[in-house]
């Protein structure tokens, strides 16, 4: 299991709900289809909302990755340096598909990188791990330094006029 970095672990839950979320309970698969539909279409015209997220959901279902291994790589860092190389990696099927991956890495390489990579990591869930940010695991090497000693605590007289139960002279 790899460690990948915590924004992509965070869009890749975000698409998640999306996709949940445009199914519907019980799932719809023509509302999903015309969601997908519209998105292919707005990004393969060169439009398009500048959204990680909503160039994921337009490439879920379209795109093909021929190295795994380098996207997992890939993940690890979020700004990354060259979308080229991520580009290389995975191709989109179909003649809508095609022109939407060639427009979205044309127009928008940054955040194309970025979609891609979410894509690939919701598809592939499997293969990485987020970071535990429960707080069970953020308090596990705490040293309780934040802990007040006596001389700092309030008393309960004072405590006890916010609440009502003190008395008013």
């Amino acid at each position: 299991m790899k460690r990948v970095h915590p924004e992509f672990a965070y869009q890749s839950r975000e698409l998640e709900g999306q996709i949940e979320g445009t199914l519907g309970d019980p799932p719809n698969k023509k509302n999903y289809q015309m969601m997908v539909d519209a998105l292919v279409s707005e990004y393969a015209g060169g439009s398009g909302i500048d959204d990680v997220n909503l160039m994921a959901f337009a490439l879920v279902d379209k795109i093909r990755f021929t190295d795994p291994k380098g996207l997992l790589r890939e993940a690890a860092d979020y700004e990354g340096d060259d979308p080229a190389k991520v580009f290389a990696m995975a191709e989109c099927t179909g003649e809508d598909g095609a022109a939407m991956y060639a427009s979205m890495t044309e127009n928008h390489p940054e955040l194309a990188r970025q979609a891609i990579i979410t894509a690939f990591l919701f598809k592939h869930q499997q293969r990485w791990e987020d970071d535990d940010q429960s707080l069970e695991q953020l308090g596990k090497n705490d040293e309780g330094d934040d802990e007040e000693d006596e001389e700092g605590m309030v008393s309960d007289d004072f405590t006890g006029i916010f609440d009502g139960e003190g008395e008013r002279e």
